[in-house]
């Protein structure tokens, strides 16, 4: 494979929405011919119940980040000579929720932190209440607000994961959708994590839902690189082995297309570029 060789987001069983065993996704990994991955399972704090939703009683997205470790550290080493494996999370962002993941930032040997956004107004766009009586643009511009709430909020992460996450949900998806239309909200997150000295995620998972487009659209990685954002990230957001590094092909060539050289992995939180 030429251009991008680590996938830096993937799910296994340690997160709620994945039945990956860790092996099987490495495994992927390895066959498409990645030099790297790191794991970036789901740790999102106070995920609250939603409508239809049966988690067993289980507080869900979250687990015991000392198992995590016990279980992954060996992994890595048993693939060593294959794949350079390593170990980051996937934090859930509120903007409550910034000295408890502090405490867990520094408190785990972390490769890699993707901050996400999954929650507005305590509602995941994926189970569609968010969208209810009322337009996809509104819900959408309600997102990209909250994201810059929490940006306010939490800073111990590396790089924003998929930016428009909220559009994969839309009743029409992209339809009400574009960089212009919301470029003022957009914009003031791009320039708050350039500020912030964070990265921007490239997530190939918005091509799997239809999408069209990487999350975020090209046009908002265009910005984030007129705005002096540098910093890119690559995943796939696989949650089954089939999709390790999917479409990472044209996620090459978009970023290119938005004038960036290199991408970035992350390894003991320290930025390294790649040229693609």
């Amino acid at each position: 494979m030429e251009g991008i060789l680590c996938d830096s987001h993937m799910h296994t069983a340690f997160s709620t929405d994945s039945e990956a065993s860790v092996r099987s996704m490495l495994d992927a990994a390895v066959e498409r011919g990645l030099d790297a991955v790191c794991i970036t399972d789901h740790m999102d704090l106070d995920f609250p119940p939603q409508d239809g939703e049966d988690f067993g009683g289980k507080q869900p997205f979250c687990f015991d980040l000392d198992e995590y470790f016990r279980t992954l550290s060996p992994i890595r080493e048993e693939y060593r000579e294959r794949l350079d494996v390593r170990i980051g999370i996937e934090i859930g962002l509120q903007p409550h929720l910034g000295d408890r993941y502090r405490e867990m930032a520094h408190a785990y040997p972390f490769d890699y932190v993707i901050g996400s956004v999954h929650l507005i107004r305590g509602l995941d766009p994926y189970y569609g209440k968010l969208f209810e009586g009322r337009s996809d643009e509104d819900a959408y511009r309600e997102a990209f607000e909250e994201t810059l709430r929490c940006l306010d909020a939490v800073s111990d992460f590396d790089s924003l994961g998929h930016l428009d996450y909220v559009v994969r949900y839309g009743k029409h998806q992209a339809e009400e959708y574009s960089y212009q239309k919301f470029a003022d909200e957009i914009d003031e997150v791009l320039k708050k994590l350039i500020s912030m000295g964070k990265g921007l995620e490239m997530n190939t998972g918005g091509l799997k839902y239809g999408l069209g487009f990487c999350n975020p659209h090209p046009d908002v990685m265009k910005r984030y690189r007129e705005l002096g954002g540098e910093i890119v990230t690559v995943g796939a957001d696989a949650h089954r082995p089939e999709h390790v590094a999917y479409e990472f092909g044209k996620a090459a060539e978009v970023l290119r297309m938005c004038g960036f050289r290199y991408y970035t992995e992350f390894k003991d939180r320290r930025a390294e570029f790649i040229r693609i």
